[in-house]
């Protein structure tokens, strides 16, 4: 077979291009390639419904090893590339094959996630699962340097399953959280992932794209390229590149405020003041600045002119909160500077656990972060948590655990809905007196919990000898209960009462 002819060109940068990069790729039986991964059949099914199933379990157990698994063999790879070089030689049939196997697949995995979510007794909102509810640069990046890989690998026929991790990473992850979302009924985190999906497959497929056509994948590869086609697939292109536009505008929109937050700051100081600390919360209402500032003089006015400043140049309100601290010249000033780098780095600290509190409460309680409590001075944190489906007393008990768990030095506070009190237990020891199961144990313990997390009294029904132990159990803990009647040995049922209510004791 003959070499194919050099290919001249005005230009040379593109001359050596085509003639040192794409000369000889046989771009047909790439084409044929990519139309093999990227449809749908049985196995692309079974291994979306696994990697699925291990992301979401990993990202319960907040395991980014299990995570990783999951990523080791999900099949998106094929259906995205393939999306990728359908936008860029405009074949529509193309297209449409990549889009039904992406769709089905995403449907397949979100649905099979919230399954398994309904099934664990795990609910929680984990790091893993928080890290992915709102896209920020670094998620573009990733995205980008995934697509990029991928579909070079495509294209020189180094395609695998290290490339397809690199795909996985930024898509099977935030399906999974979908899932998760939508099981719990949690809007906040189902939103959040939601837009991280749609943002890194625009990236994906747009990426994919690009990188065919400097490849030299053009329209001219496609036997039924039409005018309408090509409407067809602009429009597409438009519509997948909304929520892109949207994250891109927001990323850019806060890196603007953090530097006029920054150059506004600076500018009510004089030039030996050093700005130490700049900490922008773009959720807060209003939006707030902490900062930390070194600073010969004090300025008084400087938070109030700062907040004003900003917030003429931002367009919405703006709360600035700063730490002066003064420090002279010499080596007293630089040894003043430390404490008071130190200081600030220690009040920095404590504000970033105050958001991460805030953040960790509002997403498992199912509310906005506006909707948490929060007392810095004595460091406590306290939310009215939104009914979660098929959620019980124990689980919001659990919930509140694990964020108090991660919240070091914090006292955590989650008040659940009035939600029926379980069970308690009871069977016969050897000496036929009767005691309560490890079960009962623990069914007890979260009525507790949960009488005093509502500061309701409870209603006791049950045997005599079962009634009158969980009554002094109850007493011992502070909650106030009464004997609300009689019922066979096994098993003491509660009922919350209404406050102050004053009910004749049954016999």
């Amino acid at each position: 077979m003959n070499a194919p002819a050099r290919i001249a060109s005005a230009n040379p940068i593109v001359e050596w291009w085509r003639n040192h990069v794409t000369y000889n790729l046989d771009r047909v039986a790439v084409l044929e390639k990519v139309a093999g991964e990227a449809h749908w059949n049985g196995r692309y099914a079974f291994m979306t419904l696994m990697s699925a199933g291990i992301a979401v379990l990993g990202l319960l157990l907040s395991s980014p090893a299990v995570v990783i698994g999951a990523m080791l063999i999900s099949p998106l790879m094929g259906p995205i590339i393939g999306l990728g070089f359908g936008l860029a030689t405009f074949d529509s049939a193309h297209i449409r094959q990549a889009s039904l196997a992406l769709a089905l697949g995403v449907v397949l995995a979100v649905l099979f996630s919230a399954l398994v979510v309904l099934m664990s007794p795990l609910q929680n909102v984990t790091e893993e699962i928080a890290a992915r509810t709102r896209p920020n640069l670094f998620d573009l990046m990733v995205a980008l340097f995934s697509a990029l890989a991928g579909a070079y690998a495509m294209i020189r026929g180094r395609e695998g399953t290290v490339v397809g991790v690199a795909i996985a990473t930024a898509l099977m992850p935030p399906l999974s959280v979908m899932g998760f979302g939508l099981a719990t009924a949690n809007t906040t985190v189902l939103a959040g992932s939601t837009l991280l999906f749609f943002t890194n497959l625009m990236t994906i497929a747009v990426a994919a794209a690009v990188m065919a056509r400097l490849y030299g994948f053009g329209s001219e590869l496609s036997p039924k390229h039409t005018l309408l086609q090509s409407v067809l697939v602009i429009l597409i292109f438009v519509a997948f590149a909304i929520p892109l536009g949207l994250a891109l505008r927001q990323i850019a929109w806060e890196a603007s405020v953090s530097r006029q937050a920054r150059d506004v700051i600076t500018s009510q100081f004089g030039d030996d003041a050093r700005l130490s600390q700049v900490e922008v919360l773009y959720d807060a209402v209003p939006l707030r600045v902490d900062a930390t500032v070194l600073t010969p003089e004090f300025e008084a006015d400087a938070d109030s002119d700062a907040a004003a400043t900003l917030s003429r140049l931002v367009g919405r309100p703006v709360q600035v909160r700063l730490e002066q601290y003064r420090v002279g010249t010499g080596a007293q000033a630089e040894a003043a500077q430390i404490a008071s780098a130190q200081a600030s780095a220690r009040q920095l600290a404590a504000e970033q656990a105050a958001a991460q509190v805030t953040e960790r409460l509002a997403l498992v309680a199912g509310v906005a972060p506006d909707a948490v409590l929060l007392d810095r001075d004595h460091a406590r944190a306290v939310v009215t948590a939104a009914r979660l489906p098929d959620a019980g007393l124990a689980s919001y008990r659990a919930l509140e655990g694990r964020v108090a768990a991660a919240a070091k030095g914090w006292t955590v506070t989650l008040v659940p809905p009035a939600l029926p009190l379980p069970a308690i237990n009871f069977e016969a020891d050897e000496a036929e007196n009767r005691v309560m199961t490890g079960r009962g144990q623990d069914a007890l313990a979260t009525a507790i919990w949960g009488a005093k997390r509502l500061n309701l009294p409870v209603a006791v029904t049950g045997s005599d000898a079962e009634a009158e132990q969980v009554l002094a159990a109850l007493g011992q803990a502070g909650i106030p209960a009464r004997r609300d009647g009689s019922a066979k040995a096994g098993s003491v049922s509660l009922a919350w009462a209404a406050p102050g209510s004053d009910w004749p004791e049954s016999e």
